[in-house]
């Protein structure tokens, strides 16, 4: 979309700050359920690591709103929305991450078993993929690099998007980003695994060119929390324990959807989330079903998120169409 003078501005802006108001609800659905998941499992969070996170959250938040009350609604909304949206995603991080713990001590039945056969049954089997990798450590280095890249952009895309004054699409990445978290911790409490290596009964040493830090992790706690040996949660020591469906490869897809119409950044973008994904079966040990619900999930929610928003404009096209831009305008802002 090309913004001509003030006015399309002023109407991004004020609906993207409808859109922030309702990233809330999701958010404050997560953070219920894990204050009411913690005690009910036995679970706790140590509070110093844990406080501070939420501290800094809250400052940017504070900002946020009291910038907004103090300059007036629409004056500069490239900090109010970059701070905001950073602000909230730090505050979903750290519900996340422990609420996925008390999924996991559900302890439903593990599915590693299905899952394999699932992946086995579409010709891709993990081992031999593994295999490859493990006998090409080039290729094994650079996927254990594409693996980490999930942290950086949960940052960067609010400040990017921000300044580039793309305020609508930040806040539909935001709620698209919470939707699929909420579904991910969802199922996996139902279909709990461990990861490929484990279904295989490999032990972590078995591929010494790959770097299995993260699956050694997520194994440790997986069963930890299983035989109840992990009662405190330490929020910079979690493991991402979340097999199916792979969130990975679902914000992957998030990431690569929000910076697309960024000139000179979308390519650059695409083609490192796409090399996160390869990494995901291989590094994360996920299966690769897990790697295909992963995009589905973020592909229905991108969907979800864009649908509303045109539903919530669709009143305004009958009554007034030049101002309104409609589903299609959004999805592919530039």
């Amino acid at each position: 979309m090309q913004y001509h003078g003030s006015t399309m501005l002023d109407t991004d802006a004020r609906t993207a700050w409808q859109l922030f108001h309702l990233n809330w609800l999701p958010i404050f659905g997560m953070a219920t359920l894990l204050a009411i998941g913690l005690p009910a499992t036995g679970l706790s969070l140590e509070p110093v690591a844990y406080g501070a996170t939420v501290a800094i959250a809250a400052v940017l938040l504070a900002v946020t709103y009291g910038h907004r009350r103090v300059k007036g609604e629409l004056a500069d909304p490239k900090l109010v929305f970059s701070l905001g949206t950073i602000g909230q995603v730090i505050l979903t991080c750290a519900i996340v991450g422990p609420l996925s713990y008390v999924a996991g001590k559900l302890n439903w039945p593990l599915q590693d078993g299905a899952l394999l056969a699932i992946d086995r049954a579409l010709g891709l089997d993990p081992e031999p993929i593994a295999r490859y990798v493990n006998d090409h450590p080039w290729l094994a280095t650079c996927l254990a690099r594409a693996y980490g890249l999930i942290k950086f952009p949960l940052l960067g895309i609010p400040v990017v998007l921000a300044l580039t004054a793309r305020y609508v699409r930040l806040q539909l990445f935001m709620l698209a980003m919470s939707l699929a978290l909420a579904v991910t911790i969802t199922i996996s409490a139902v279909v709990p695994a461990i990861g490929t290596y484990y279904a295989l009964h490999l032990p972590a040493a078995h591929f010494p060119e790959i770097n299995t830090a993260v699956y050694a992790g997520q194994l440790r706690d997986i069963l930890a929390l299983r035989d109840g040996s992990l009662d405190q949660l330490r929020l910079f020591s979690l493991s991402g324990i979340v097999s199916f469906p792979s969130f990975h490869a679902a914000s992957a897809v998030l990431y690569m959807w929000a910076l697309w119409p960024v000139r000179g950044l979308g390519g650059l973008a695409a083609a490192l989330n796409l090399l996160m994904i390869a990494a995901t079966p291989v590094i994360g040990a996920h299966y690769i079903i897990d790697v295909a619900a992963g995009i589905v999930l973020a592909a229905a929610s991108i969907w979800a998120a864009t649908f509303y928003l045109d539903r919530s404009r669709a009143p305004r096209k009958s009554a007034a169409p030049a101002s309104s831009t409609g589903l299609a305008s959004i999805a592919q802002e530039s």
